[in-house]
């Protein structure tokens, strides 16, 4: 029968419902079989050091104790013990044996510990040599040692000899072969999941759990962790747990786990472990458009947004437009929702869109939402509509303002230089008008404005001359003194007060035109005139700019004659009646004699005229401020004295005129003639007017005034 052999086994299938590790017996001395009349103690270990509560001893099955961690004996057998924080421990041999030469074991041996083998005689002095034998194959390089270390294999034998003298005798004796039993280092691990049915898109925590003796509990653990034949990152690593972030469908697969004692060589797997990951349906499909409200600007980019409430692994989304066929995109991810963009949108991309989502359960479609593209409005044309080609104060002008392309509604402004006349909204149509009834200070740049809420847009500027009639103008009489007199020359100043550039102004005395002059500014003109007696009467003035003839108030006038003139006025009267009676002869002594008699004051003498009494001599002599008037000096106004001997009775008169000369005028004379529009008047005939009696009382007094006021002049008229 063998002795000494100890067993001291754990079980190489850990509890794998998750359990407490097992204790572990230990025996002191630690050497086995012992010497049979020794003893040994027995110490249980468990999770804890020191075994927290009470420690339970067994033999086979029978309870020994339960009040100490430690126990002596004397007795061969199976012992186990239990702490509170361990499960029970495998069973231990414990041999004393009773012969002579025995092959200890040092306890306990772990997976990939070096073991101590120890050859014991009971008397040692005696030997005087030892053998040690693998199998039986003798291990010559340990002999005569009292140690050795080798690395046990499962099912190795291992013995010993030892030879020595007694009385001249030589002897050999052989131990009992010993079967090392070794313990695990560490149990085959187990994988535990946090769910063995995760959900997809969830995270799943995976735990490679295994444990050391308390001995070896400074020994180093590595895991790796597996799916399929693949495994997982990080690999190798230190920590016994791995968490998986996401676990997909395509996850469900067999997961296992390694754990290595790298320092002492021992690797071990655990089983493989099912994991079933549950998929869940896509629901309430989602759009939502960006900008919010639907309303995208005309060249902007469109955003549709995809979601759904819940769903899980790879889900495939797809957009449409309403009256398409084919999708506008579509993406797969693994995500709750999912982004399209639509660049550059035209407005013909307006109407309704959609999307779907699908996780291999059917698709599901959201709302249509409507999407609205809004355009910018363009540059507005002005257009001003006149009832005829040049617009005039009074008339109602019509300002159309208008865009080629815009989203309504659209408001129009309308704009005089920097003012604002109006605005106008539309909401059809591209175009809006503002009438405009024009008065003078409507003259200038018109344009309009275009604004849809989408950036004010500005037409060119459109300018307008608006023609303001001539208003009644008013005539200005200026004379040099309060009454005028004959020669005085007075200034006649026609002027509308409002009228557009260029004015015509016309004068005129009575029915008869003066002249007229043009104000290519504005303003008025003047005429001036050389008044005789003939001047008295009324005046009057028009201005015309094209829009009608306008006519002043008629301004009166009355020219006297100079007190001075008078008696050269007699004289040439007195010569009339003479020639008429005495003939040529004694015309001619008395024209000789009035030359003498106006050198001394009486009738002038005939002489070259100068420029002013040329002016004095003509019956109508006109000039304006604007023309250059005529010089005696330059175009002689007298040509011919031509002597005349006839009395005129113009009928149902009290008047006897008597024709003393003409004066016939050059051609030139007449076209610089201030009366030149009467051109059949080559002639200028002057008559000497002598006044009679009137058969009327109050013509005869007016006569008897006159009489009485020239008696010392002899007064006469010249006329024409």
């Amino acid at each position: 029968m063998l002795l000494g052999l100890l067993l001291l086994t754990l079980a190489s299938g850990s509890d794998r419902s998750g359990a407490a590790p097992k204790a572990v017996l230990l025996i002191d001395p630690p050497w086995s079989p012992v010497f049979k009349g020794k003893k040994v103690t027995l110490t249980c270990r468990g999770s804890y050091f020191p075994a927290q509560g009470g420690t339970s001893w067994y033999s086979g099955r029978r309870l020994l104790r339960e009040d100490s961690e430690k126990i002596q004996t004397k007795m061969s057998g199976s012992y186990q013990c239990k702490t509170q924080g361990s499960s029970l421990s495998d069973q231990m041999r414990v041999e004393f044996s009773s012969d002579w030469l025995i092959l200890q074991v040092l306890y306990p041996v772990f997976e990939g510990d070096t073991v101590n083998l120890r050859c014991q005689g009971k008397e040692e002095e005696k030997i005087t040599e030892k053998l040690y034998y693998k199998n039986g194959k003798e291990l010559h390089i340990y002999k005569n040692l009292d140690f050795i270390e080798v690395k046990p294999w499962d099912n190795d034998k291992y013995y010993c000899t030892a030879t020595g003298l007694s009385y001249g005798f030589s002897w050999t004796e052989t131990s009992k072969p010993v079967r090392i039993q070794v313990q695990e280092l560490f149990p085959h691990p187990m994988l535990i999941a946090s769910s063995s049915w995760p959900t997809e898109g969830s995270p799943v925590t995976l735990k490679c759990e295994t444990w050391l003796p308390p001995m070896k509990s400074d020994t180093k653990l590595q895991f790796c962790f597996f799916r399929g034949d693949q495994a997982l990152e990080p690999g190798w690593s230190g920590s016994s747990e791995l968490q998986i972030p996401t676990i997909w469908s395509e996850d469900s697969r067999s997961y296992w786990c390694e754990a290595e004692a790298k320092s002492h060589g021992v690797r071990k797997r655990s089983q493989r472990s099912q994991i079933y990951v549950q998929r869940v349906p896509v629901s309430d499909v989602n759009l939502e458009i960006q900008p919010p409200g639907g309303q995208v600007v005309e060249g902007e980019n469109l955003l549709l947004v995809c979601s759904v409430a819940q769903g899980t692994g790879t889900v495939i989304f797809s957009w449409y437009k309403e009256g398409t066929v084919r999708s506008l995109g579509r993406k797969s991810q693994r995500s709750l929702s999912a982004e399209l963009q639509v660049p550059n949108m035209t407005e013909s991309d307006a109407g309704r869109y959609s999307c779907s989502a699908d996780n291999i359960d059917g698709s599901i479609y959201s709302k249509l939402i409507e999407v609205t593209v809004r355009i910018p409005a363009s540059h507005p044309i002005l257009s001003l509509k006149t009832p005829r080609a040049q617009a005039v104060m009074g008339d109602v002008v019509e300002l159309h303002c208008e865009t080629q392309r815009g989203s309504y509604p659209i408001l129009y402004q309308f704009y005089h230089e920097d003012g604002t006349l109006g605005n106008i909204s539309v909401s059809s149509g591209r175009g809006a008008s503002f009438n405009l009834s024009l008065t003078a200070e409507h003259s200038g740049n018109y344009s309009c404005v275009a604004d849809n809420g989408l950036g004010a847009q500005h037409s060119e500027m459109v300018p307008l001359n608006v023609t303001v009639p001539a208003s009644r103008p008013v005539l200005t009489l200026r004379t040099p003194r309060a009454q005028a007199v004959v020669g005085d020359v007075a200034e006649l100043h026609c002027e509308a007060e409002r009228g557009s550039p260029p004015i015509l102004y016309r004068f005129y005395h009575e029915d008869f035109t003066l002249g007229n002059d043009s104000a290519p500014s504005g303003g008025g003109v003047s005429f001036n005139l050389s008044l005789t007696v003939e001047h008295s009467g009324n005046f009057s003035c028009d201005a015309d700019n094209g829009l009608g003839s306008q006519h002043s108030e008629v301004v009166p006038i009355n020219v006297t004659r100079p007190s001075g003139n008078r008696t050269g006025v007699f004289a040439a009267g007195v010569i009339g009646g003479l020639l008429s009676v005495l003939g040529l002869a004694t015309a001619t002594a008395l024209l000789s004699h009035l030359k003498t008699h106006k050198q001394a004051g009486g009738i002038p003498a005939p002489r070259t005229s100068s420029p002013q009494e040329c002016q004095e001599a003509s019956l109508f002599n006109t000039s304006s401020t604007n023309l250059h008037e005529p010089s005696c000096s330059e175009t002689p106004f007298l040509t011919e004295l031509q002597p005349v001997y006839s009395n005129v009775h113009p009928e149902e008169s009290n008047l006897v005129y008597s024709q003393i000369m003409n004066m016939q005028h050059t051609k030139e004379d007449s076209a610089n003639s201030p009366r030149m529009h009467q051109k059949d008047m080559e002639f200028q005939v002057i008559y000497s007017e002598l006044k009679k009696a009137y058969p009327d009382d109050s013509m005869g007094q007016a006569i008897t005034r006159d009489r009485e006021q020239e008696d010392s002049e002899k007064n006469y008229e010249n006329v024409p």
